[in-house]
């Protein structure tokens, strides 16, 4: 190819008897889909290769996969979290697309439609984006994950236009990590697993269908990835992989969490349960106030974040009563709770699941939307109750003391 320019770069890497032709493109640029349709039709190519995985492709290519969302399901598997995380990732690329006129990934699509009409095998070579934003999480030590937490929320809720800094680190890198690179800029916890992890994992299935191919070992291959992957692709290519699919099912598994987060709900309510057994031993009136501060703080706060959603007022009341029992329990969540009632209050309508890329890009967008109003609800109610549980435990040890 000519003509190479800062909106694309070329290597090559040969494997055997396939020439790997890898094209780095700008996620953002308008030249970028024309240098893919360029490339597609002066090359000779066996198969096609992009830098997606199923969820991202099927979310491009089925305009109708938001309504087949269960929301409820969703909300009573404890996924609500991870969804808002992929609608936030979302909303952000969406407002690269309003502000700058520009759809990101139409590279990739349009790889996708050349693949097609040539009648040509199409891979998907990037990891589940649910698997790494869980290994992102899994990776950045626990002190960390408050910061990337409230940076996820502020871009949510962010009003502000996208600069032209980030329009040029996308330009030269990779649109998941100039995404997190709005709240957690340079972290190398964060870089192993959105880049390096990524491009030692498409290197793996490339390396993979080049193995299982029908025909045999392809003679070419056209890779369209971010120009960010561009040298750790290549380099993972060219040195080898001595079992791709070892190292793809490694890369794909999610590091087991540490005991103790799951043990200290426990603790918290077993601490609780021992002050009231302390107030009581000292005397109802004292135990009944106990508990008494219990229900309200607690449900107060829970309230208070469920209305700060604009949930239904049912919604409202509903969280104020079941966040003081649902503390005291850690197998349900008031998020869930407050999430299912608000789900049978005001149940999504299709057009709702259809808008809801357009919406969440708006912070507006996310009280306007049912469906991105009743994961709000699900996240307000969470922090409201969690905020009530260590503020009560203190006011009754205060009592106590």
């Amino acid at each position: 190819m000519t003509g190479i320019n800062d909106t694309h770069l070329i290597r090559h890497a040969v494997v055997g008897d396939t020439t790997f032709v890898l094209l780095g493109t700008a996620h953002v640029s308008p030249e970028s889909v024309a240098d893919v349709r360029r490339e597609i039709d002066a090359g000779t190519y066996d198969a096609l290769a992009i830098e997606l995985c199923d969820t991202r492709y099927n979310a491009m290519t089925d305009p109708k996969a938001l309504e087949k969302l269960d929301l409820f399901e969703i909300l009573r598997q404890g996924k609500a979290g991870m969804v808002m995380a992929s609608l936030a990732l979302g909303a952000y690329q969406q407002r690269l697309a309003q502000q700058f006129d520009i759809r990101p990934g139409a590279e990739l699509e349009a790889a996708a439609t050349g693949a097609k009409r040539l009648g040509l095998p199409l891979w998907l070579i990037d990891r589940e984006i649910g698997t790494t934003l869980k290994r992102v999480y899994r990776n950045v030590p626990w002190w960390q994950r408050y910061s990337i937490f409230t940076g996820l929320i502020s871009s949510l809720l962010s009003r502000t236009e996208v600069s032209s800094e980030d329009i040029e680190r996308l330009k030269q890198g990779d649109m998941l990590e100039s995404t997190f690179s709005e709240f957690a800029a340079g972290s190398a916890s964060l870089y192993t697993p959105l880049i390096d992890e990524r491009d030692q994992f498409m290197a793996a299935r490339l390396l993979e269908a080049q193995q299982t191919a029908e025909n045999g070992p392809p003679k070419r291959v056209l890779a369209v990835v971010g120009a960010g992957h561009l040298e750790g692709l290549e380099r993972s290519l060219s040195e080898g992989l001595a079992e791709p699919a070892a190292t793809r099912a490694e890369l794909e598994r999610i590091p087991k969490p540490a005991r103790w987060p799951k043990l200290l709900p426990w603790i918290v309510v077993a601490i609780i349960l021992v002050g009231f057994g302390i107030g009581f031993s000292r005397g109802t009136d004292l135990g009944l106030q106990l508990v008494l501060d219990w229900v309200l703080i607690n449900g107060a706060l829970c309230a208070f974040g469920v209305a700060l959603a604009r949930a239904h007022p049912v919604t409202v009341i509903g969280s104020f009563f079941a966040a003081p029992l649902t503390s005291l329990n850690p197998t349900v969540g008031a998020g869930m709770v407050a999430g299912g009632i608000e789900l049978a209050m005001r149940r999504p309508r299709v057009a709702d699941f259809r808008e809801l890329r357009e919406a969440v890009a708006d912070w507006r967008g996310w009280w306007r939307n049912r469906v991105a109003r009743t994961l709000l609800v699900f996240l307000f109610a969470s922090i409201g109750s969690a905020a009530g549980t260590y503020l009560a435990g203190f006011r009754i040890f205060g009592q106590l003391v």
